[in-house]
């Protein structure tokens, strides 16, 4: 029986439209403020604050998801999301952008619990990974959608939020068609802090939060850095395009690589490679293969660690996993903008790649220090 039912294949579908809003005010958000003038800490704050507010939506919407349902927590999500983003147009003030961007980063967390958290409801041991693995392409394909669209549509404040707008309001209707089946209420009653505390899924958690980090930085800052290189809007969209196109590529075979010869060995891979990409940005290699070694190591990182944290735990545990799993991946992505951009303001740009391969680096000495031989999971 495939796993992609009508309901999962409508979730994806909504999912692929919000992807798409959310990778191009990603982008065109810190474009925006640079063109208003606004400093380089400001920017990098607003940046943040969408990340906290991943945080806090991540730790909100089990609770919803549990009073609520899948289908209503995902419809006021997408109303959520759709308001803030709307409320851009009125004002260019530093703090009213940092209130209507942590609203926005509400909505995303919250999302992207119900989809992750619908999906595993759905889904059962033998196609849970590729469940999984679609949700993973659908999401960074929109990621490239979004980024390719920058090249072909007048990237203007005002112009943007109405279109951008509409399909939030557009992708709700998918889960207007059918309904998703409220999960036991018993799946909530397993502690996120219980999660936190298991020893034998610490790696891959750790793993969730570097992985945060590092693409809590490429996305909030790169284009900063791009911008500051000289380029047009278009241009950037065309290389954060690049970069996430990376990230698609590489989703199979780092997934057919952790299953074949352990989730360990490919981790350290993963690193290594973002490590070597970093240093590519630093020397002043050609930006194409530092970039595509970025993206392709980076952007599969986390869901290799979260497999590794997930094959830890009960049918269950599952959903308060992914919450502490995504919660990891919230906190890195927080702290990450938040360092590397007063490194940035008082340094140089330099720093953010500088700050990639540190944080890189301190993950794969954990890795290094892993004795414990890890075996793959049976086919």
């Amino acid at each position: 029986m495939s796993p992609y039912s009508r309901p999962v294949l409508l979730l994806l579908c909504g999912l692929l439209l919000l992807t798409v809003s959310m990778a191009v005010l990603n982008t065109l958000v810190p474009l925006w403020l640079t063109h208003d003038r606004l400093a380089t800490w400001q920017i990098g704050f607003i940046s943040s604050s969408y990340f906290f507010g991943n945080l806090c939506g991540t730790l909100l919407a089990g609770k919803l998801i549990a009073s609520s349902g899948f289908n209503r927590d995902y419809q006021y999500a997408c109303v959520l999301f759709a308001l803030s983003t709307a409320a851009l147009g009125i004002s260019t003030d530093f703090w009213s952008w940092m209130g209507l961007r942590f609203l926005a980063g509400m909505a995303c967390a919250m999302i992207w619990v119900v989809v992750e958290s619908a999906l595993l409801h759905s889904g059962s041991n033998a196609n849970r990974g590729r469940l999984l693995a679609a949700y993973m392409i659908i999401y960074y394909l929109g990621t490239v959608l979004g980024q390719l669209l920058l090249g072909v549509v007048p990237t203007d404040v005002l112009r943007v939020l109405p279109w951008v707008t509409a399909l939030m309001i557009i992708a709700m209707m998918p889960l207007w068609l059918v309904r998703i089946s409220r999960p036991a209420m018993e799946s909530h009653h397993v502690s996120m802090r219980a999660m936190f505390m298991r020893r034998d899924a610490r790696l891959g958690i750790n793993g969730c939060i570097i992985s945060g980090a590092v693409l809590g930085v490429l996305y909030g800052l790169l284009p900063l850095y791009l911008t500051h290189l000289g380029m047009s809007d278009a241009r950037v969209g065309y290389w954060m395009a690049l970069l996430v196109s990376a990230g698609i590529i590489g989703q199979w075979p780092a997934g057919r690589l952790a299953d074949r010869y352990g989730r360990l060995l490919v981790l350290r891979v993963q690193v290594s490679l973002v490590i070597v990409g970093s240093a590519m940005m630093l020397g002043n290699y050609a930006m194409v293969p530092a970039l595509f070694t970025l993206g392709c190591a980076g952007f599969t990182l986390y869901p290799v660690a979260m497999s590794w944290a997930c094959e830890k735990v009960d049918t269950g545990e599952l959903v308060a996993m992914n919450q502490t799993l995504l919660l990891s991946y919230t906190v890195g992505s927080l702290a990450g903008p938040a360092v590397t951009v007063m490194l940035m303001q008082r340094y140089s740009d330099n720093a953010l790649f500088a700050v990639i391969a540190a944080i890189a680096f301190v993950y794969l000495l954990m890795l290094c220090k892993k004795a414990d031989h890890h075996q793959p999971l049976p086919a």
